[in-house]
């Protein structure tokens, strides 16, 4: 495949792996631009996302198949790396060319230091996470069954936890200054709750990771504009009969929300998305009715991820709940032979750090769709939480021109079909230019398909 040449963008240089965090920079006003497309298509670095939640050390080991009470076994391997959904998440934002910055808690121990410096490596600012000189950092153990493809997370919170007069105001405003986006894992609820009162005050828009009910969740919710969830979460916190009515529900629930995102594993994800004007003139029709018309349309021949969409601007209905102006979105997932699928580990969080890239490049939900679907098996191929990302060359073009698009001045290889789609990246060393394969092997943000 013949290269365009373009300057290099990388994680900037690995910040200091001490774990005494940098000085914050004083708060400074901040004009909240109409959009994140805009705020990109206005400055000069790539947005920046803030997320509040969860890091840790993972331990994972892979099995034959997991263990009877009293057993004994031996593990086929072992990882010892960082984890938690919000360092997952923002890893994967960091890979895929964002600013993540991490509000979080650990100690100082050799846990903790290796949390921070993998987080340094991939480019996620750590300057907000505060550090204990005593106690443990979060860790968890990952026992992957080899034979059944599922895991069993065993977790140990950090200690001390974190509580809300750790953080300062001065520090509160530093992590917020600048921030396109914010996200919550709904862990550290009591600090993420500051956190979302001084986001939502700005204006910036918050996405909710609802994986479960946790302590927290529902004040949390009230100050969403997006959600992603997972299968089970929507029926379990609203009751309702069936997914999609659950949705509906949520919907009517949260009057903040734009949208709703329910991942559903190998069956890909739904979304419903709410209008932007009133269809309460519409003739409503019925949200599973509408549901199976979506499922008839999806095409098996292909094992790439696609959208399907309703029409938009709908007047969607739930059975004895009610109604919302929106439409319905179905998201295929990447067909993967079983056995080739190892485990899920971390899936579910890269496919939040491609929906927060997809968010702050202004990507519509039929191309961010299918974009996060191809990223999230990522992480579904290895039995660690965090991998290069693997996404085919094309779509990398694809996604990041409109993000990357004002930053410098075009190359152009006439031979290259993507190549006037991709501009120059900045990047410290402006002299230094290398190819783009050079490029995404060096800073492993992607390993491309030919």
């Amino acid at each position: 495949m013949t290269m365009t040449m373009v300057r290099i963008i990388g994680p900037s240089p690995a910040q200091s792996s001490s774990l005494t965090p940098r000085r914050p920079r004083p708060p400074r006003p901040r004009r909240c631009p109409p959009t994140m497309a805009s705020a990109a298509a206005s400055s000069s670095k790539p947005p920046v996302v803030l997320g509040c939640g969860a890091v840790s050390a993972d331990y994972l080991a892979t099995v034959a198949s997991f263990p009877n009470p009293d057993d004994k076994i031996r593990s086929l391997t072992l990882k010892v790396q960082g984890g938690g959904n919000t360092g997952n998440a923002l890893t994967a934002a960091a890979r895929l060319g964002l600013r993540p910055r991490i509000i979080s808690k650990v100690s100082n121990d050799p846990q903790g230091r290796n949390i921070l410096k993998e987080l340094q490596d991939d480019g996620v600012d750590t300057s907000h996470i505060l550090v204990a000189e005593e106690g443990n950092s979060p860790f968890t153990y990952i026992i992957v069954d080899n034979q059944t493809k599922t895991r069993t997370c065993i977790h140990t919170p950090g200690y001390p936890p974190m509580v809300p007069e750790e953080l300062t105001q001065e520090n509160l405003f530093a992590a917020l200054d600048g921030a396109d986006i914010v996200y919550f894992d709904v862990r550290l609820h009591e600090t993420a709750l500051l956190v979302a009162e001084e986001a939502s005050q700005r204006k910036l828009p918050i996405l909710i990771d609802a994986e479960r009910k946790r302590d927290g969740l529902d004040e949390l919710l009230n100050f969403a504009s997006y959600v992603v969830c997972s299968a089970k979460f929507p029926q379990a916190w609203t009751g309702a009969s069936s997914t999609p009515v659950a949705l509906v529900s949520m919907l009517l629930r949260l009057p903040n929300i734009k949208f709703i995102i329910v991942t559903l594993g190998e069956k890909g994800c739904l979304m419903l998305e709410r209008s932007t004007t009133d269809a309460s003139e519409a003739e409503e029709i019925d949200v599973e009715s509408l549901l199976e018309s979506l499922e008839k349309k999806e095409v098996l021949s292909s094992s790439m991820p696609k959208c399907i969409a309703s029409k938009s601007n709908l007047r969607i209905s739930a059975d004895g709940i009610g109604s919302i102006s929106g439409r319905l979105l179905l998201g295929t997932a990447e067909i993967i032979p079983s056995e080739e699928l190892i485990d899920t580990t971390g899936a579910g969080d890269a496919f939040i750090g491609a929906v927060l890239y997809g968010l702050c490049s202004g990507m519509p939900p039929e191309k961010m769709l299918p974009f996060a679907a191809q990223v999230a098996p990522a992480m579904d191929n290895i039995y660690t939480s965090r991998k290069p990302l693997h996404v085919p060359l094309n779509i990398y073009f694809s996604v990041h021109a409109p993000l990357y698009a004002c930053y410098a001045k075009p190359t152009v290889c006439e031979c290259d079909p993507y190549a006037a789609k991709l501009n120059h990246l900045n990047k410290a060393d402006e002299d230094k230019v290398l190819d783009i394969q050079t490029i995404l092997v060096k800073y492993n943000i992607f390993h491309i398909d030919q």
